[in-house]
């Protein structure tokens, strides 16, 4: 179950990467994202809890990251996720809902990152 989690935090990373430079690329080009952000917004909170879910049978069997930072990295994109909702539906992101998500994928992508490297540095 270790070598799961180990694995599928790097899959999380990317598509975290993909999230950020998405946005980034609707936001350059002056477009929306297109409706195929969204299946992107649906896989990476489900992809965000099985890997918490994982995460934590992990560490009900016993195993530990060497510093705390891990499980606060690793928890965190389901707080920005839930968050992100809570933004896309202000006024003020009417028009482009995307934004918030966006966001959270390029601060999702680095904590994720940094919760790979504080779980492999044991």
């Amino acid at each position: 179950m270790v070598q799961v989690h180990k694995l599928a935090g790097f899959f999380v990373v990317a598509v975290f990467a993909v999230g950020w430079i998405w946005g980034l690329a609707a936001w350059v080009t002056k477009r929306g994202p297109g409706e195929r952000f969204w299946t992107w917004v649906t896989v990476v909170q489900v992809l965000s809890g099985l890997q918490a879910i994982v995460g934590i049978v992990v560490f009900v069997s016993g195993y530990r990251a060497l510093t705390l930072l891990h499980y606060a990295y690793g928890l965190f994109p389901i707080v920005a996720l839930v968050g992100a909702h809570l933004v896309a539906r202000r006024p003020d992101f009417r028009e482009r809902p995307w934004v918030p998500f966006a966001w959270v994928a390029f601060i999702c992508f680095g904590l994720t990152l940094r919760a790979v490297m504080t779980g492999l540095s044991g």
